[in-house]
């Protein structure tokens, strides 16, 4: 279910016009999590918002321009949030997470689920978050004890982000029809 031919003859304004809109909701996404939702009883738990639109991203652009939309969304977001120690963070797990979804897409031929996809890739997003942790504390134990709570958290929030972009591809994809 790859969409990327789909977009294929648009012109470089319009696709600049598509990945724009995409950034736009994607920081929107984070500021409603970040203003509207609980915080979590642990740090660095949340719901990832904004990887709904990462996850579209795989499916509509192709790598290069997807990863663009990563890096200009923590950057932003970063910048807008004022949080620039979190942003190797956000960085390392993004692209991690990514890189991951990316080959699951492309080498798993409809063998896994959006929301298995989706699963995948917040546990990745959460390793690579952990390996900033390991490097920063100078400790792999200090990540390796926080590992069993961010993989539970990824795995039920992923879950709720491969529903929702299951949900959402179809009428986005209407929309190059």
């Amino acid at each position: 279910m790859l969409y990327h031919s789909k977009i294929k003859n648009l012109t470089k304004v319009q696709k600049m016009v598509f990945i724009s809109m995409l950034i736009a909701f994607a920081l929107v996404l984070g500021y409603l999590e970040r203003t509207f939702v609980p915080v979590m009883p642990f740090p660095g738990v949340k719901l990832g918002l904004a990887n709904i639109i990462t996850l579209i991203s795989l499916y509509f652009l192709c790598f290069r321009e997807a990863f663009l939309l990563v890096i200009l969304r923590v950057t932003l977001n970063s910048f807008f949030t004022g949080s620039f120690i979190t942003i190797w963070y956000s960085l390392s797990g993004g692209i991690l997470s990514l890189i991951v979804m990316f080959l699951l897409i492309h080498y798993s031929k409809d063998k896994i689920s959006i929301a298995g996809i989706s699963i995948i890739g917040a546990v990745s997003h959460n390793i690579g978050q952990l390996i900033v942790v390991a490097i920063t504390t100078e400790s792999i134990n200090v990540a390796a004890a926080y590992f069993p709570i961010l993989a539970f958290s990824g795995i039920v929030t992923g879950i709720l982000i491969g529903f929702t972009v299951n949900y959402l591809l179809p009428y986005i994809n209407r929309i190059f029809k």
